[in-house]
C-alpha cells in the first residue's frame, strides 16, 4: 500500500482524480494540500496551505506518488509573474520537497503544445517547468498534457466556453490529439499512470490519454 500526495484537488481534474485516489486499493492514506478546508473521509489527510510556505509543512508531505494538477490562466492571474507562480514556482517547490522526502514518481498536468522555446507564454512556462522538474531526477516523472479539459467548472471560462462550441460543430474534423477531453478521462488516465511498474521521463499527449 502507498500514500498518495494531490495539489491542486479542486480543479477540474484534480476534483475526480481525488474521489478516484480516495477509492483506490492502491493507496492507504491520501494527503491533500489545499488552501481551503475540505470535508473528506478518514483516509485523506487534508493540509491547508497557501503554496507560498510550503516547506513550513514539508515534514508531513512524504508521499509515494505526487500529483499535481495546479494550474490557472492569465486572465484569473491577471498578471504574467501570477500566473507563473502557479504554474511554475508552486510545482516546483513541491517537487523539490517531495523528491527530498522520498517520492518516487511524480505526476505533472501540463499542457498540449508545452515548449521551453515557445513564442507564447503559457505554452513556454508550461514546457519550462516540464524541464526544470525533469532535472531533479525522480525515479518515474510522467507529464500530462491534456487539450482543452471538458467538464463543469465552478467558475466561467469566456474562451474554454467558445472553444467547447467549436469543438462541438467541428468535431469530426479535428485530429484526436487536439480534440478536447473530458477531465475525468485524464484523472483515470493519470491513476492507471501512477501504478505502472516504469522508471524515467514519460510524456502523455491527449490522445493517449483517451486511450486509458
Amino acid at each position: 500500500m502507498k500514500t498518495a500526495l494531490i495539489v491542486g484537488a479542486t480543479g477540474l481534474v484534480g476534483k475526480s482524480l481525488l474521489d478516484l485516489l480516495l477509492q483506490s486499493n492502491e493507496y492507504d492514506k491520501v494527503i491533500v494540500l489545499s488552501r481551503q478546508t475540505l470535508s473528506l473521509p478518514a483516509k485523506a489527510e487534508v493540509i491547508i496551505t497557501d503554496y507560498k510556505t510550503l516547506q513550513n509543512n514539508s515534514d508531513k508531505l512524504s508521499a509515494y506518488d505526487v500529483f499535481c494538477c495546479l494550474g490557472t490562466t492569465i486572465r484569473k492571474a491577471r498578471t504574467k509573474e501570477a500566473f507563473k507562480q502557479v504554474d511554475f514556482d508552486y510545482p516546483l517547490a513541491l517537487a523539490k520537497i517531495t523528491l527530498d522526502k522520498g517520492a518516487k514518481h511524480f505526476l505533472l498536468v501540463s499542457a498540449l503544445g508545452a515548449n521551453a522555446k515557445s513564442a507564447i507564454f503559457y505554452n513556454k512556462v508550461k514546457g519550462e517547468i516540464e524541464q526544470e522538474i525533469a532535472a531533479l531526477g525522480f525515479e518515474s516523472f510522467s507529464i500530462i498534457r491534456p487539450s482543452l479539459l471538458l467538464g463543469e467548472r465552478s467558475e466561467q471560462r469566456a474562451g474554454e466556453d467558445a472553444a467547447k462550441l467549436f469543438y462541438k460543430i467541428f468535431g469530426l474534423l479535428i485530429p484526436k490529439k487536439y480534440k478536447g477531453i473530458e477531465a475525468k478521462q485524464v484523472a483515470k488516465a493519470m491513476l492507471l499512470i501512477a501504478n505502472y511498474k516504469k522508471s524515467g521521463k514519460r510524456i502523455f499527449e491527449s490522445d493517449e490519454l483517451q486511450n486509458f
